[in-house]
C-alpha cells in the first residue's frame, strides 16, 4: 500500500487548485474528495448563486479526466444523455452514438428541471456504471461518477428526484453563502484571477489507484456493526418517518474509508463514520412527527441519532 503521505498531498494538492476557483468551502470540497475516492456520485443542492455550477464545474477541470456536462431542462431527452442507434446508408447497418454519459465525470447541472423519463435514465448508469440502449449494453469509462446540482425543491420550473435517484447520490451536500470576506474577495476579481492559474492535477489511473487502495482500509467487526447499527436506528418509530436503505450502509462504509485515509490512518475509527453521518443520511431519510412537531430539521436529527446509537470504542 502506498505512504500514507501520498494521499494527504494529493488531497492536498486537488484542494488547493479548486480553492482557486471556490474560496471559504474547504469542508464541502473534502467532502467530493471523499466520495470521488469511495466511487461515490454527488449531489449539490442549494439556492441559485452560491457557486454550485462553478464547483462541478472547476472539479472536472481540475481532474485530468474527460467529461461532459449537460444543461438540464425540460426537452431534455434520454437519448441526449445515453445515445441512440442510426442506420448507416454506406454499410447498411445501424451505428450507435454514444450519449453525454459517457465520459469519466458526467455534470448534471440543475437535475431536477428535467423530466422524470430523463432523470430515470440515470439510474442504470448511477449504479451499475453501463448504459442500456435499444437492447444493447455499453460498459462506461473507468473510473466514472456523476456531480449533480440541484435547486431546492418547490423552486420554479423544478420536479422533485425520486427517492431511488437520491439513494444513488452517495451524499448530498449544501454549498452555503460566502462569508463577508470571501465575497468581497470575489467582487474584487481575486477569485477569478487565481483561476486562471489553476492546472490539472490527478489523472485517470492515478485515481483508480487512490479508489483501489482506499477500499483495502482496515475495518473492525464492532465498526461494521455500529454503521448498520446507526442505519437500523433511523427504521425506528419516531425521528424519521422513513428510513435508510441497505444502500447507505455501503455508502457510509465506502465515506468512513476515505476519511481515514485523507486522515492519514488505516483504519477506520466511529469519528469516520459520525463526521460523514449527514452528507450520507440527510438526503435519504425523511423526518418523522415528532421531529417535525419540534421543530427540528435533518442535522438536528441526525445528531440525536448519534447520541441514541452506542459508539464502539476507537
Amino acid at each position: 500500500m502506498t505512504d500514507n503521505t501520498y494521499y494527504l498531498n494529493m488531497a492536498k494538492n486537488v484542494l488547493m487548485e479548486i480553492k482557486k476557483s471556490v474560496v471559504g468551502k474547504d469542508e464541502v470540497i473534502c467532502k467530493i474528495i471523499m466520495a470521488i475516492l469511495a466511487r461515490g456520485h454527488v449531489l449539490i443542492e442549494d439556492i441559485p448563486g452560491v457557486g454550485k455550477t462553478t464547483l462541478a464545474t472547476t472539479f472536472a477541470k481540475t481532474l485530468d479526466l474527460r467529461y461532459h456536462r449537460v444543461q438540464f431542462t425540460p426537452d431534455v431527452l434520454p437519448s441526449d444523455i445515453l445515445g441512440f442507434s442510426m442506420y448507416q446508408n454506406k454499410t447498411g447497418e445501424f451505428e450507435f452514438h454514444p450519449g453525454s454519459i459517457f465520459c469519466n465525470l458526467f455534470l448534471a447541472d440543475e437535475i431536477n428541471r428535467t423530466s422524470p423519463k430523463t432523470q430515470s435514465a440515470l439510474l442504470e448508469v448511477m449504479e451499475e456504471r453501463q448504459a442500456s440502449v435499444e437492447g444493447k449494453t455499453w460498459a462506461l469509462p473507468d473510473p466514472f461518477f456523476v456531480i449533480a446540482t440541484q435547486n431546492p425543491s418547490g423552486s420554479s420550473g423544478t420536479q422533485f428526484l425520486p427517492e431511488s435517484q437520491l439513494d444513488r447520490f452517495m451524499i448530498c451536500l449544501s454549498m452555503g453563502y460566502p462569508s463577508h470576506q470571501d465575497a468581497v474577495s470575489i467582487l474584487k476579481g481575486e477569485v477569478w484571477k487565481q483561476a486562471q492559474e489553476r492546472r490539472r492535477v490527478l489523472t485517470a489511473e492515478e485515481l483508480k489507484q487512490l479508489q483501489k487502495e482506499t477500499e483495502q482500509i482496515y475495518v473492525h467487526d464492532a465498526v461494521y456493526d455500529y454503521i448498520v447499527s446507526l442505519v437500523e436506528e433511523t427504521r425506528k418509530p419516531g425521528l424519521f418517518a422513513e428510513g435508510a436503505s441497505p444502500r447507505a450502509s455501503i455508502a457510509l462504509l465506502r465515506m468512513a474509508r476515505a476519511m481515514a485515509r485523507l486522515e492519514g490512518r488505516d483504519f477506520v475509527t466511529a469519528q469516520d463514520v459520525q463526521s460523514v453521518l449527514k452528507e450520507v443520511l440527510g438526503h435519504r431519510v425523511k423526518l418523522g412527527t415528532r421531529a417535525r412537531a419540534e421543530g427540528m430539521d435533518t442535522a438536528e436529527c441526525i445528531r440525536e441519532l448519534i447520541l441514541n446509537v452506542k459508539s464502539p470504542r476507537s
